[in-house]
């Protein structure tokens, strides 16, 4: 810490007493050419930090949003919205529904999920539905 100290409250007051800055624009014409050299580095740094800090803000501002990731990747994607009706009378005593949109048989479920949750490290599975037994 002392010698963050010394730079901030004793070195950094020292150097920029030292610059040969011009009371007004006007000064900048009558500046010598060693004045200029003297002054290069600070421009140099003034102008590298304002444009981190320009550079920041900006950039906040312009992020653009990131897509949310596809869940059907390849299903009848020239339907405007996959859609498939069943009649119940046809769905025996049990069947399995495809929730991961992976399954060659979609939409009934082939396993296809194993796969996909070994891959991504997800969990998703199959609707399955079962006709319950009458009372």
């Amino acid at each position: 810490m002392e010698s963050l100290y010394t730079l901030f409250k004793v070195q950094l007051p020292k150097y920029l007493r030292s610059l040969p800055l011009p009371k007004n624009f006007a000064g900048f014409a009558n500046t010598k050419s060693e004045e200029w050299f003297a002054l290069v580095p600070f421009f140099l740094t003034v102008t590298f930090i304002l444009y981190a800090m320009i550079h920041t803000i900006c950039s906040r501002r312009r992020r653009r949003a990131v897509p949310k990731p596809k869940v059907n990747l390849s299903l009848m994607k020239e339907d405007p919205k996959v859609v498939t009706q069943m009649d119940i009378e046809d769905l025996g005593d049990k069947i399995a529904f495809c929730r991961c949109w992976r399954s060659k048989k979609f939409p009934l479920c082939d396993g296809s999920h194993n796969q996909h949750n070994e891959e991504t490290k997800d969990n998703v599975g199959p609707l399955l539905l079962r006709r319950g037994e009458e009372k």
